[in-house]
């Protein structure tokens, strides 16, 4: 079937498809893809962990206690079950379960500003304004829930991916790379905000109380007969979006499997406080369950503001890891108790209840901090802190066949360049990809059919065996 387009809708798409790889580019990745990657189709599901702000690699993954006080900072660091390997002092639980997951401590690029780096850690793909804040745009590239919707549909649940504490800010305003991009609203994740509150984490999707049996099948004898019509939707994609969109709330409305995948009122009072009574803690809380229920891709928003404690330094919920200044009293007091509390309770429930097997999960930031101590004028607060640093950074994935207790990459003594092989956010994506079985040679097409490359990375098989 043809598909029409108006003349906005042509130049939306043909200018976002300008820069695609060609015919010849695709089939040379087709050809390198022949041999299949170790981890290859190892998970069902991915659960990424979004440090929004820019986690500092020093006071985390790669601390370096023998370097300069200004380099080091004021925080010590712990032995972990790895040999050889340290972590920061305040993440003494992560620290205890070193043995459970990889550290690659040698990623790299070149973009320092949040919104277009959170771009390409969500999308794989450098933004066209580098070290930039742009507002989100429908010529972007798509981000990874919406391009694996587009490369499979699993029907496991009604959405292929769902973002949590969502969506990303920067600090007040929405970053680009979380949506359909030149796909459309057709592909766009579900976006969830506050989970803490059941009644509130799906507006509008819960079935009224009085609602009868009857008038629920009439609805959906209704929905059907309109999309006997869908035909004629094809020359209006905002008409096509919206009649997609009912159809996956009415998934969600007849489905109790669905919404009780959102219910946290489920668990226990025991295992909520153990993920942390706040945003993060409980989105990771929901990831586990949203893995449970089929959903094969989460990503869950470490906070929801890069920096929202300029705006309510008060409030431990907002701040994110952009620390310029107060960079210390911020990850001691605010930061790293939750850090520590939620995503080592996230691997420890996983594995306890045997999905960290083929779940993989990826926690990661948009680039990591400067290796140097300094005040910077220009930001709040009145002690030293770390700026943006893109050159080298840390990250962590287990779980799928993922290493347990391991190190990949290395930084130099000052955790300023890496001095073994870069990896880039490319290549997480292509991991991700590849672990859930999809070539990350593929491509997928726009459109107008054009071919577009799943991923410019190659997947990070050292993690693997």
């Amino acid at each position: 079937m043809l598909r029409f387009f108006d003349r906005r809708e042509f130049l939306r798409v043909s200018l976002a498809t300008a820069s695609l790889p060609s015919a010849a580019q695709l089939t040379n990745a087709s050809e390198s893809s022949d041999r299949v990657p170790r981890g290859f189709g190892s998970a069902k599901s991915v659960i990424l962990v979004y440090a929004s702000g820019g986690q500092s690699q020093l006071e985390t993954w790669d601390p370096k206690p023998n370097a300069p006080l200004d380099v080091r900072g004021a925080f010590s660091s712990i032995a972990t079950p790895s040999p050889g390997v340290q972590l920061c002092e305040h993440l003494p639980r992560l620290a205890r379960l070193a043995d459970r997951y990889t550290i690659v401590r040698s990623m790299s690029h070149r973009d320092l500003d949040h919104g277009s780096a959170t771009y390409l850690a969500l999308t794989g793909r450098y933004h066209a304004r580098i070290s930039s804040n742009p507002l989100p745009s429908p010529t972007d590239y798509p981000t990874y829930g919406a391009v694996l919707k587009r490369l499979r549909v699993t029907n496991r649940f009604a959405y292929e991916a769902v973002h949590l504490n969502a969506p990303a800010y920067v600090p007040f305003l929405i970053s680009p790379g979380q949506d359909g991009g030149f796909l459309g609203r057709e592909y766009e994740p579900l976006v969830v905000g506050d989970p803490r509150s059941s009644d509130a984490v799906l507006p509008g999707l819960t079935p009224q109380a009085g609602l009868p049996a009857v008038r629920m099948e009439k609805r959906k004898s209704l929905k059907e007969t309109l999309d006997n019509y869908s035909d004629r939707l094809a020359g209006d994609q905002k008409l096509a979006d919206m009649s997609h969109l009912y159809r996956q709330a009415l998934a969600m409305l007849s489905s109790p499997r669905y919404r009780d995948a959102f219910d946290l009122n489920q668990e226990s009072d025991a295992l909520r406080d153990r993920y942390g009574r706040h945003r993060s803690g409980q989105s990771c809380l929901l990831a586990r369950r949203l893995v449970e229920a089929g959903v094969p891709f989460i990503n869950v928003i470490w906070n929801h503001s890069n920096r929202g404690q300029d705006a309510d330094p008060t409030d431990p919920d907002v701040y994110g890891w952009d620390t310029h200044n107060d960079i210390f009293d911020a990850m001691k007091t605010h930061l790293l108790p939750r850090f520590d509390e939620s995503f080592a309770t996230l691997l420890e429930d996983l594995d306890e209840r045997g999905l960290l097997d083929d779940t993989l999960v990826v926690c990661m930031g948009e680039f990591g901090r400067a290796p140097r101590v300094a005040l910077e004028p220009n930001f709040a607060g009145n002690l030293p802190g770390r700026k943006h640093w893109a050159s080298v950074y840390s990250i962590v994935l287990a779980g799928a066949g993922v290493n347990r207790g391991a190190v990949l990459g290395e930084s130099d003594r000052l955790a300023a360049e890496p001095i073994t092989e870069r990896y880039g956010p490319w290549d997480v994506a292509a991991t991700m990809y590849s672990a859930l079985g999809i070539d990350h040679a593929a491509h997928y097409t726009d459109a107008f059919d054009r071919p577009v490359a799943t991923t410019i990375g190659r997947p990070m098989e050292a993690l693997y065996g």
